[in-house]
């Protein structure tokens, strides 16, 4: 059975050398239960909310077998949290989940998975390791955001199970490595036939691929 090992939450801001200064990225395991709402968990904040947070990035989930792979590539250990996470499971293919699926955390606490994590400049301070952008890219395990479809208390060892999956075979992982215009077409069809509501990050990529294909 999958479940939720550790519920991470900020520590504390720490400086950044990027535009906004500092940042929150420096997320640490806490005893639960704690209360998630649409914004996300009771206590955590994002210090470059144009990228991060809101109501379709309300939670970060990375699973714990993917930080072991990152843990045996890079020859340390990946603790919960290094990614800036908020969930760090076990048990769940996190990057296998199609976008729009929904699982249950705990007994009340429904997310929906919204987009792949996208890596920027400052996780690549944070991991101080050379071309972490770029490797953590070609790897194609970047984790999934989630928003909140009902609020409710969560804990590490919480259970975590797949309520839904639309069934557009769009992955995160899939969307995250190589979007194409096959995989906007199902997009929009799963979306006109009401079995996933798309974000505005994804909508904004999809017109993007839409374009360049047709210019």
């Amino acid at each position: 059975m999958a479940e939720l090992l550790e519920l991470c939450r900020v520590e504390k801001l720490i400086p950044d050398s990027g535009s906004i200064g500092v940042t929150a990225i420096d997320k640490r395991p806490v005893a639960g239960p704690l209360r998630v709402r649409p914004y996300g968990l009771y206590g955590d904040v994002q210090a470059d909310r144009k990228h991060h947070g809101g109501l379709s990035k309300a939670l970060y989930a990375y699973a714990q077998e993917d930080a072991e792979y990152w843990a045996d590539a890079l020859g340390r250990d990946i603790p919960a949290g290094l990614f800036g996470e908020n969930l760090r499971t076990a048990g769940l293919d996190v990057n296998g989940a199609e976008i729009g699926e929904r699982w249950r955390v705990g007994e009340e606490l429904v997310v929906e998975v919204t987009c792949p994590r996208e890596p920027c400049a400052t996780f690549q301070r944070r991991m101080g390791e050379r071309q972490w952008v770029k490797r953590f890219t070609e790897v194609g395990l970047p984790g999934a955001y989630l928003g909140i479809v009902k609020s409710g208390s969560i804990g590490a060892g919480d259970s975590i199970e797949v309520v839904s999956r639309p069934g557009h075979g769009v992955t995160v992982a899939s969307w995250f490595t190589s979007p194409d215009a096959d995989q906007v077409d199902a997009l929009e069809a799963a979306a006109r036939a009401g079995s996933v509501t798309l974000v505005p990050e994804m909508v904004v990529a999809m017109r993007k691929i839409a374009a360049r294909v047709s210019a």
